[in-house]
């Protein structure tokens, strides 16, 4: 995301705070909301989009965790970080815990801010959110009863899980649903994107970092894995994780234990990963871009979860769920979905599976008026989605490049009109100034279609058809 393109919401009951952070962010190009409390910062997001909230934890009245979970439930896609004074490992994990995509204590540093906000913000671009799931495991085919009930077997243990499936079929919320129903429910679920992050930020997001690491870390943090210390840490899309970092999850999973960057002593965690992803890790494994060793060590238990297609009895469900949800995220109202309007969505191919399902829902949701959803909306919508398919393939098509055969045609056409130029269109001066025969030079101007000048006074062989 754009630094000019990111409204930032910064809430501190410090005026100095304010000031100063808020200076220092518009110094970088972000553009900034202030706010003195809790209310007047919920105001502000009740009025306009917000793309990251900053806030402090200590404040008068509304403090900053109960802020943070408020943004949480009303506004899941906007990232929280949080500012404190007092920054402990407990401390950063209630954040955490309570929906913060990352924390910075104070006094703070300029470069760790910078960093820490364009990390959040890249998140929140790329779709990584904390405490949000795309759906509930809801659906009553067989597949979804399989693999609920396959779900509240691997809660009860505390072994790895993979889990399996196409991207926007609701891996996270399979994982969610592990933690949920695990004897850890009541400890933190941490998700990191292992696709969002390049490969040397997505170590230190892991293991995290000692101060002076590397230019930005101004202060000692944790990573991910300390972070989810008694309960679980999802690694999403794991097949992305960088080879040279493969080994030293492999050692954190299996020993229970992390070194930060930087740093020289090791951090014994408790920890239950559950993993996930949409590529296939054995064709990986043969292709050398995943440890075989890795790979055992995940694959403890293996969950597949089913796209969308194979599971039609749970559309209808689904398609409703939404549209209650949307409405009610977005102020409507009680909204339906006609039947007729279901009809032509069931018949759709929905590649992008749930995750697509729920964001075009809500887009009907929003553009359409009425507290009914018809057949006329779907079909609107549709189109939309057509021509933007359209659009970008025709952006993307590549210009025909012109081949060799059309280069020697162009270059042939203009010898031979400079020539008979040249030859006041005598052909067989011009022949003669080409090096060619007067026959060959007839069939060139039959093939290249040149337009057939004076026949010569002296004509010597078949003139051209």
């Amino acid at each position: 995301m754009a630094k000019d393109a990111a409204l930032i919401l910064l809430v501190d009951d410090d005026a100095a705070i304010r000031a100063v952070l808020g200076s220092l962010l518009k110094q970088e190009g972000y553009t900034v909301l202030t706010a003195a409390s809790g209310g007047e910062a919920l105001a502000l997001l009740d009025k306009q989009p917000i793309d990251a909230v900053v806030t402090d934890l200590r404040m008068p009245g509304m403090d900053g965790m109960t802020l943070l979970r408020r943004v949480s439930q009303a506004w899941p896609e906007v990232p929280v970080v949080v500012l404190s004074a007092h920054g402990t490992v407990a401390l950063a994990v209630d954040a955490m815990k309570g929906g913060a995509a990352d924390f910075l204590t104070k006094p703070f540093d300029r470069d760790e801010v910078l960093f820490v906000l364009a990390k959040v913000l890249r998140g929140a671009a790329s779709g990584q959110r904390r405490g949000q799931t795309a759906f509930s495991p809801l659906g009553a085919s067989p597949a979804m009863a399989e693999l609920r009930d396959t779900i509240r077997r691997a809660a009860s243990s505390s072994a790895t899980v993979l889990i399996l499936g196409e991207s926007g079929a609701g891996k996270e919320v399979v994982a969610r649903a592990i933690h949920e129903a695990s004897p850890r429910a009541d400890k933190p679920f941490i998700k990191l994107n292992c696709a969002a992050f390049p490969e040397t930020l997505l170590e230190s997001e892991l293991f995290g970092y000692e101060k002076g690491a590397f230019t930005g870390a101004s202060q000692r943090k944790p990573g991910r894995i300390e972070l989810a210390h008694g309960g679980t840490l999802l690694l999403d899309e794991i097949g992305e994780v960088p080879f040279t970092t493969q080994a030293k999850l492999l050692r954190a999973i299996q020993f229970k234990e992390v070194e930060r960057l930087g740093g020289t002593q090791t951090t014994k965690v408790d920890v239950r990963f559950l993993v996930a992803t949409h590529r296939n890790l054995q064709q990986m494994i043969e292709t050398g871009e995943f440890r075989q060793d890795l790979f055992y060590r995940l694959n403890v238990i293996r969950l597949l979860v089913p796209p969308l297609r194979d599971r039609p009895e749970d559309f209808q469900e689904l398609a409703e769920h939404f549209v209650s949800q949307a409405a009610q995220n977005n102020g409507r109202g009680a909204m339906t979905l006609a039947a007729d309007a279901l009809e032509l969505l069931r018949v759709q191919s929905w590649p992008g599976n749930v995750r697509q399902l729920e964001n075009f829902m809500e887009r009907l949701v929003v553009l359409s008026d009425g507290p009914t959803l018809t057949r006329a909306d779907v079909t609107r919508e549709l189109s939309r989605d057509e021509q933007q398919v359209r659009s970008s393939r025709s952006s993307k098509a590549p210009q025909s490049e012109p081949r060799l055969e059309d280069h020697r045609r162009e270059a042939d056409r203009k010898a031979i009109a400079e020539a008979l130029q040249r030859a006041a269109g005598n052909r067989s001066l011009a022949a003669r100034l080409l090096g060619i025969s007067r026959r060959t030079l007839y069939t060139k101007l039959d093939e290249l279609g040149l337009v057939e000048l004076e026949p010569d006074s002296k004509p010597d062989g078949p003139k051209p058809r």
